[in-house]
């Protein structure tokens, strides 16, 4: 289970510019909800922020926390899209994970957002 409560901001230092803000996590880790077998990501976020920003180190917490989750790729990319913009209000955020091969396949799911 996601716990965006984990997750720490600071404000934006330049609120009025756009521009992008990019991390990425090359050991995000998760479990395959019908195998229980491990699951490793390089996870990426990269957003325009609105008046906060994400602190790196809650960041890492709440990747750690998907470490023994039960979760598919769809629904682990989607959640935390959902908990990142539910949290800072950015101007856009995109999440791309890219699965390390698992039965002779790689796998990219990219899930973005958009403020009206």
């Amino acid at each position: 289970m996601s716990d965006q409560g984990i997750l720490e901001t600071f404000p934006n230092p330049a609120p009025g510019r756009d521009y992008v803000i990019e991390h990425t996590s090359p050991e995000f880790t998760s479990m395959c909800p019908k195998t229980g077998q491990p699951d490793f990501a390089d996870m990426t976020v990269s957003y325009v922020a609105g008046q906060l920003c994400v602190e790196l180190k809650s960041l890492k917490l709440y990747f750690n926390a998907y470490r023994n989750e039960g979760i598919f790729y769809e629904a682990v990319t989607n959640q935390i899209l959902d908990d990142l913009v539910s949290v800072l209000e950015p101007r856009s955020l995109t999440v791309t994970s890219i699965w390390k091969p698992r039965g002779g396949l790689i796998s990219t799911i990219t899930a973005s957002y958009e403020a009206k």
